[in-house]
């Protein structure tokens, strides 16, 4: 399936300011962010619909997941292998994910071949057999998944944080579902999933390549045109209710994991490119403080990040890190102490002049191909930032202050709010 792809560069590397972004509506009212570029004969398309598996029951979690797993293991007339034959010739590359408020199907395709491939595509969006033999191999994957993530102290700490952080939304369940709720969905949970994920009213698309506006319109209708208009009632904001304080989960284990996680503010936030670029000197990337006074300083770790997890309906500004047994709990008390002192102190011009120059600098580099601009075009319009977001961003982040930064980090940072979740057998620490 890739093999004509290694043959031909798909990548074309366009300065962020350079990108020239069109709105398309097709006449079944579709809309499309669309960036036409002939040099290459490729086309990508990445399509998001807002839900994901936050829309699932408590009884039926990981059914949407189990569901975007399927679409590429037959569609229409086509059991999985024909269908896969049909990509490989075609030399069509797919991907089918979900996630906890969307799902995203993309596609990157030889001009040539583009209404074959999009007519394949389009029967995996529209027509997924869900047959027999498909879903009980994809779901035993998924169960294989489940399973692994019982002994990974990553997801243990990363679950049960979202557990007790959320309880009572749909954000505190796992994307994958249970064991229990998994071994129980059948193939007409998976038709009902595919109903209530794939709705018109909640789609983003972003389309680059070698193709023209009065093409873009009939392919819109023709993959998208049939779907339902709406689906069923999204989540509703919600806040982290999960006291502060420290979890200990006895695990077996030379070394222990931490997470640790507050409230933070949403992409929509008028102070969120200030958070972000905060964020970046706190603990994002070599020079950041986590990463000075934790790994290089006193050696407890090789690796420590903090970052901003805006989903759609909450928002979370986390910490990681792992150390030996013997080293965690000052691991966590380092991370506690710089978060303090960003909160108090702020930060210098200094730090906030190379932050600003890594983060413009480094910021084309995300738009290297079709399907890299396809994606950041959908995802933009999923999060309801304004067309042009990628020709100002940088201007954006060049605009910010250090009086920005130390109001934002007054506002944001609450080490005494954080909710710490540590898996191992941490010297110190009590197991809960």
């Amino acid at each position: 399936m890739t093999r004509v792809f290694a043959l031909i560069a798909t990548l074309f590397a366009l300065p962020a300011q350079a990108i020239d972004i069109e709105e398309i509506t097709s006449e079944g009212g579709i809309t499309a962010w669309f960036v036409e570029e002939h040099s290459i004969p490729i086309v990508s398309i990445d399509i998001l619909f807002r839900g994901g598996g936050s829309i699932d029951t408590a009884e039926k979690q990981g059914a949407t997941n189990l569901m975007m797993g399927l679409l590429e293991e037959g569609a229409g007339d086509m059991d999985a292998t024909q269908f896969q034959e049909a990509a490989e010739t075609l030399a069509v590359r797919f991907s089918f994910n979900a996630g906890r408020d969307s799902v995203s199907i993309g596609a990157t395709v030889l001009r040539e071949n583009l209404d074959a491939s999009m007519e394949l595509l389009g029967l995996a969006i529209n027509e997924p057999n869900f047959d027999d033999i498909a879903f009980a191999r994809v779901k035993g994957q998924v169960e294989s998944i489940l399973r692994s993530d019982t002994t990974n102290p990553r997801s243990i700490s990363g679950d049960r944080l979202f557990a007790d952080a959320f309880a009572g939304h749909a954000y505190a369940r796992t994307l994958e579902g249970t064991p229990e709720t998994l071994a129980a969905l059948t193939q007409q949970d998976m038709r009902n999933a595919h109903a209530a994920a794939l709705v018109k009213s909640r789609v983003s698309v972003g389309i680059v390549g070698d193709i023209t506006p009065e093409e873009l319109g009939p392919l819109l209708d023709a993959l998208l045109g049939a779907l339902a208009e709406n689906g069923p009632e999204l989540p509703a904001m919600t806040d982290t209710i999960a006291a502060a304080g420290t979890t200990v989960i006895d695990f077996p284990s030379p070394q222990s994991t931490a997470i640790m996680a507050h409230t933070s503010i949403l992409r929509t936030d008028p102070d969120y490119i200030a958070a972000y670029v905060m964020n970046h000197i706190l603990g994002s990337g070599f020079i950041s403080r986590l990463n000075q006074e934790v790994r290089e300083k006193r050696g407890l770790t090789y690796g420590v990040s903090s970052f901003l997890v805006p989903f759609q309906n909450a928002a979370l500004h986390m910490a990681s890190v792992s150390a030996e047994n013997d080293k965690i709990a000052e691991a966590v008390e380092v991370i506690r102490g710089e978060w303090t002192k960003m909160a108090s102190d702020g930060v210098t011009v200094e730090e906030l002049n190379a932050a600003q120059k890594y983060l413009t600098g480094s910021y084309p580099l995300r738009f290297d191909s079709n399907g890299a601009i396809a994606s950041a075009l959908a995802g933009l319009q999923f999060g309801n930032l304004p067309i042009d977001y990628i020709n100002t961003r940088n201007d954006q982040v060049n605009a910010i202050t250090v009086d920005d930064i130390n109001r934002v980090a007054a506002r944001l940072l609450k080490p005494e709010s954080l909710q710490v979740i540590i898996v191992g057998q941490p010297t110190g620490l009590p197991a809960d």
